[in-house]
């Protein structure tokens, strides 16, 4: 009996938001085809140059744009920012720096310093 290994394969969804993409952005067939995971991890050791402008210039999706901000996904909606935006975008906010921007940015900061107390704590007890 021998065992049939297949391949793995991901939708472009899926492999859009583990490179950290906007799929609309990315190439027709990358968008119409399925992502082996042979495929992925080339993308990921050697992305081609579509990928590598999509990283540096944007469109950038959601998760990207929050983390270059400092705040979080939910920060971003409640700022007013539904979009995909692009590097030039972000920098333009981040110089503008509108008062939801700061407002999110401290409550974030108020979020990690949360985090990592119940972590210090947490760790206190186990030992």
């Amino acid at each position: 009996m021998t065992s049939h290994q297949s391949t793995q394969t991901m939708k472009p969804a899926t492999a859009a938001k583990k490179l950290g993409v906007y799929l609309p952005a990315t190439p027709a067939e990358f968008q119409e085809g399925v992502v082996s995971r042979a495929e992925f991890n080339e993308l990921q050791a050697n992305p081609p140059q579509w990928l590598q402008d999509l990283r540096r210039n944007g469109p950038h999706p959601r998760p990207v744009v929050a983390a270059r901000l400092g705040v979080s996904i939910a920060g971003l909606a409640r700022g007013g920012v539904t979009e995909p935006l692009t590097t030039e975008q972000i920098e333009a906010l981040r110089e503008d720096s509108p008062e939801w921007l700061e407002k999110e940015r401290a409550t974030q900061a108020e979020v990690r310093k949360e985090a990592a107390r119940i972590k210090d704590k947490k760790q206190g007890e186990e030992s």
